[in-house]
């Protein structure tokens, strides 16, 4: 791997209209509790945006932890995603479990959403997966 693991602002998905294309495109993977969609790109590299409601996990800390550990993955996935732009949702209740049960759940279902991501864009020769 190679090039920077931060967090740019350019990797983030900061407008309403950049999070709509987003959730507008393929859905790529859905999990246990987290759903990826992939969107057109303007711009030539891989931004995140992350949907986590307070109707899925109603405590602060939960949707805090969620948000960090899927940061956290796609900062280590994003050298060899294809651009475009990626929404991650929350789309199932998190269940009564404990914080590191579930940062370690959101962070092996992320890893895997962002590798299959990945797998696509490669399969697909465009770099964009489809």
């Amino acid at each position: 791997m190679s090039g920077s693991f931060a967090f740019a602002r350019s990797a983030r998905l900061l407008k309403p209209d950049a999070f709509a294309n987003a959730l507008k495109g393929r859905r790529i993977a859905s999990g246990g509790l987290l759903m990826l969609h992939v969107g057109a790109v303007a711009e030539g590299q891989a931004r995140l945006g992350l949907v986590i409601g307070k109707r899925h996990a109603p405590h602060a800390v939960t949707r805090n932890a969620i948000k960090r550990v899927v940061r956290e993955s796609f900062r280590h996935h994003r050298g060899e995603l294809p651009a475009a732009d990626y929404a991650v949702r929350l789309y199932r209740p998190v269940g009564d479990v404990s914080l590191t049960a579930l940062k370690r759940s959101a962070r092996a279902e992320a890893d895997a959403h962002f590798a299959r991501a990945q797998r696509q864009g490669r399969a697909s020769g465009t770099g964009t997966p489809s």
